[in-house]
């Protein structure tokens, strides 16, 4: 369970996480499964389709992964605003493997009564290959 963290307890450098976690394939259906309950399958769900289009086995969607991505902020502090994550897939992300999740605050600043940070986050495999990267923008609340 998160705590409350407040802007004036973060400084530039702070690390959030690491997380770990193993996206299955029910999960990954599931997700799919949300916008369309007779979702067909396909390279997300299917390791055979995925083979078909050249990949070894089937990856985890692009829109969960910065899903997952979120979660290591969001589940930092209940008190985060995600505001933007913007992210770059570097590699492809399977199912059943350990994924790790870490970031890094980049940039902090309080002008005009809001709050703003930023960080650096990242999604690894666990030989420390980046799968995906990005950049994140959240607000915490001024300490009461």
């Amino acid at each position: 369970m998160s705590v409350n963290i407040y802007f004036q307890d973060v400084e530039l450098g702070d690390e959030i996480g690491p997380i770990e976690k193993i996206v299955t394939d029910d999960q990954v259906i599931e997700f799919v499964s949300i916008g369309d309950r007779t979702a067909e399958p396909s390279r997300f769900t299917s390791k055979e389709l995925a083979q078909s289009e050249g990949l070894s086995e089937a990856i985890i969607p692009g829109a969960m992964n910065i899903a997952l991505m979120s979660q290591l902020l969001t589940s930092w502090s209940e008190t985060v605003c995600l505001k933007k994550i913007d992210v770059v897939f570097r590699q492809t992300v399977p199912h059943n493997r350990p994924l790790i999740f870490t970031g890094i605050v980049t940039n902090k600043d309080d002008q005009g009564g809001t709050t703003n940070l930023e960080c650096d986050i990242t999604m690894e495999n666990k030989d420390g290959v980046k799968m995906v990267i990005g950049t994140a923008e959240f607000a915490l609340p001024n300490k009461p």
